[in-house]
């Protein structure tokens, strides 16, 4: 598997050079954190000042709503606390951190759900949403869409409303895009699982 199995979709929104240079900083892995998984790592563009400001640009640039539909960007812990503050930030928004379960002390909700190795569950902050809050749900990568959809489920719980997803990666052949229905959706990259 090489970077030129990365197909660069809507990152092309900031040019040829500036995608390359990003998808050059992505570390691929064979056989973590096991045989027969080939392992995605963003975090060396995140190292690199020049790849990090490139990825929010072209996360900015093609968000899958327009700007004024979203009152919220949501992260899923534990990359998408990574890209969901600066992109936060840059548009004006507020940021909710959807967590692991049992890492929140306040009160919260708690969405109980499968991934393709076992159970698993998040939380919110029971009240952080108001009933009609728009939000975004961002992550570093996009797989079976377990975590998104349940996601989703826990914002619509709280009385919001997800009005898209916005990815920097996408496994394709894993269907998550299906499981997130018809819901905007973006991703910069694509590369097989």
């Amino acid at each position: 598997m090489t970077d030129t199995d990365i197909t660069i979709n809507k990152l092309a929104a900031v040019g040829e050079q500036d995608a390359q240079y990003l998808v050059s900083k992505i570390r691929t892995i064979p056989g973590f954190p096991k045989e027969g998984i080939v392992f995605r790592d963003f975090l060396p563009l995140m190292a690199d000042a020049k790849a990090f400001s490139i990825m929010i640009d072209a996360l900015e640039k093609t968000l899958p709503v327009p700007v004024d539909d979203i009152d919220y960007i949501a992260g899923l812990e534990a990359r998408g606390f990574l890209v969901g503050p600066p992109l936060a930030a840059r548009l004006g928004k507020g940021f909710l951190a959807v967590r692991k379960a049992g890492k929140l002390p306040p009160e919260t909700l708690k969405e109980n759900y499968s991934l393709e190795y076992g159970d698993a569950a998040i939380e919110i902050e029971q009240g952080i949403i108001r009933p009609g809050d728009t939000v975004l749900v961002v992550d570093d990568l996009v797989a079976t869409g377990g975590t998104a959809q349940a996601a989703t489920d826990l914002i619509r719980r709280a009385g919001g409303q997800v009005v898209g997803f916005s990815f920097v990666m996408e496994l394709v052949g894993t269907d998550g895009m299906k499981k997130l229905g018809e819901l905007p959706t973006t991703s910069l990259l694509t590369m097989p699982a």
